[in-house]
């Protein structure tokens, strides 16, 4: 403490004769804006007192921090600077099951169907047979789903921008490269869409917000770059809640396919409605408090948020740079490991991001695999307990464990400082007004409410998320995964905050025709192992299968 005071002594603005913050300090001098009453009251916001001597010796430095603040705010700092700390989801914990994993099961011998409209229900494995063998073109598919996206968006607002003349140029490269013999993988010819927080060079990229609806970012984020090497052809830059969440945007709200009178959920919103409409064999999505899980349950995807770190996010918008995920929403949890299989890996440019090894699973047997799940989630969730049923007839042994009891919402101090603080100069502009949503959970208020998080609080939350991820280690260490209702919070907020994998997949359906979804939580980075668990039982379930009825308002809509 000598030591940090001696260094702030030497360097501080009087020492090297400075005038403090010039003349914002001598104005200070001049008329404080605020006294030791003010401060009192200030103080109650943290739930802190301090005694009358305590509060005279504290107003001269709270003042200095007032030219503090404006020095850090006078220099603009773009959405896509991290901060120089960094988040590591906690390794080690080992797998119960020691068996190697079956290599990904070859592709199906697919037949070209008679009626084409077939394919906008086919999974990614049936379209790669397909294109492969050279009974459907990259193109054919391409104008397919181009299609069909422009047939259901007018109904589920689903899509902020088309992709066409970047779509039909990839498609015709890919073609020649089958022609000639050369086949890049699953993913060759497979036409996507993604979230419009990920920047695509030459398309406007509005995190769907009103204050960025013309913002251009000349790049392609990194997952983008990606998927074109595996030879995926982007056709649509998908609708998301503004900022990354709920499901409505500057140009409206995004409808679930299984009944427009709901919305999607959020904040993948146009992602999850396009792939659960048939618009789009996957999309991609991000996650940093539900917005995989959610709205894929609403849609009835099947998707995967994968470890924290375990894909880059250079060039997609930050929201909390220590919880943000990007993840595929699919048709099926197998279609799921061959898109991780294309996107995962670092960049040296997320600086969070690592690489670690992962190979897509073949269809493989869990009989005697270990899966943990909690009575009381399942009991307040009655619906899902035929989930626990199908994973007993696959010869899986389930365990009861419970995970942490940990303050888990207000741990969320961490989601909410670091959100206001990657969209600082949106509060203190008052560009937030133009925010479609202002209600009281909205982010315009979530941002300004942030200011008010002391510091300290942050920090000592972060330091609760080391013990967190500690303990949740702990209670998953005896089994192979974890099974969890989607709507359970307390599995939902704890796995985002420690980092760990999780996958989403309908279950049933509700007497509104609304998908229920379950979630399987794995150990980080062991996807591998979570999808082969997941896809076991998709193989004896037919719930990711079924599709909604949009066909009615389609002809309304006269297309």
């Amino acid at each position: 403490m000598m030591v940090l005071g001696l260094v702030m002594a030497l360097f501080s603005p009087q020492a090297d004769g400075q005038d403090g913050a010039a003349a914002s300090t001598d104005e200070v001098a001049k008329k404080p804006p605020f006294d030791e009453q003010t401060l009192l009251e200030a103080l109650k916001v943290s739930g802190l007192t301090f005694t009358d001597a305590e509060l005279a010796q504290l107003l001269p430095a709270a003042l200095d921090r007032i030219g503090d603040y404006a020095a850090l705010r006078s220099r603009s700092i773009e959405n896509a600077v991290a901060p120089a700390s960094q988040f590591r989801p906690l390794e080690g914990s080992p797998t119960v099951t020691a068996e190697q994993l079956p290599a990904a099961d070859p592709l199906p011998d697919a037949i070209r169907p008679d009626d084409l409209q077939e394919l906008l229900w086919a999974q990614i494995p049936q379209l790669a047979s397909l294109i492969k063998t050279k009974q459907v073109s990259c193109l054919e598919l391409t104008e397919l789903f181009l299609a069909r996206l422009k047939e259901v968006d007018p109904i589920l607002h689903c899509v902020i921008s088309y992709t066409e003349q970047r779509a039909r140029d990839r498609a015709l490269l890919l073609d020649a490269e089958i022609a000639a013999g050369k086949w890049r993988g699953p993913l060759h010819g497979i036409p996507y869409g993604v979230k419009d927080l990920c920047a695509v060079k030459g398309t406007v990229t509005s995190w769907g917000a009103m204050p960025y609806k013309d913002q251009v970012i000349d790049t392609d984020a990194t997952v983008v770059q990606k998927l074109d090497a595996a030879g995926a052809i982007l056709v649509a830059k998908t609708t998301l809640g503004a900022l990354a969440m709920g499901d409505v945007w500057y140009g409206g709200k995004t409808l679930s396919p299984w009944n427009i009178e709901r919305g999607s959920s959020g904040s993948s919103a146009g992602s999850a409605a396009a792939v659960g409409a048939g618009a789009l064999p996957f999309a991609i999505g991000s996650e940093t408090l539900g917005s995989i899980v959610s709205p894929s349950t609403r849609c009835g995807n099947s998707s995967l948020r994968p470890t924290f770190g375990r894909v880059s996010r250079h060039g997609a918008m930050a929201l909390s740079w220590s919880m943000d995920k990007l993840g595929p929403i699919c048709r099926s949890l197998q279609d799921t490991a061959l898109v991780l299989d294309a996107i995962r890996g670092s960049d040296g440019l997320d600086l969070d991001c690592v690489d670690r090894p992962f190979e897509a699973p073949g269809s493989t047997s869990i009989e005697g695999w270990k899966i943990g799940y909690s009575p009381a989630a399942f009991e307040r969730s009655s619906e899902h307990s035929s989930v626990l049923e199908e994973m007993k007839k696959l010869g899986a042994e389930l365990i009861e464990i419970d995970l942490p009891d940990y303050p888990v919402w207000p741990m969320m101090v961490i989601l909410f400082a670091e959100s206001a603080c990657a969209f600082d100069e949106l509060t203190r502009t008052d560009i937030d007004d133009e925010l479609v949503e202002q209600g009281p959970q909205a982010w315009p208020n979530s941002f300004r409410a942030a200011r008010l998080i002391p510091a300290v609080e942050y920090i000592r939350a972060q330091r609760l998320r080391t013990l967190l991820m500690r303990d949740t280690a702990q209670a998953l260490s005896g089994v192979d995964a974890y099974i969890s209702p989607a709507g359970n919070f307390r599995s939902l907020g704890i796995t985002n905050l420690t980092g760990h994998p999780s996958l989403v997949a309908p279950c049933g359906f509700g007497d509104n025709r609304m998908p229920r979804a379950i979630t399987f939580i794995g150990h980080p980075y062991d996807e591998a192992r979570l999808i082969a668990i997941g896809d076991a039982w998709q193989r004896v379930t037919d719930y990711h299968q079924k599709r909604p009825s949009l066909e009615a308002y389609i002809q309304k809509e006269g297309r």
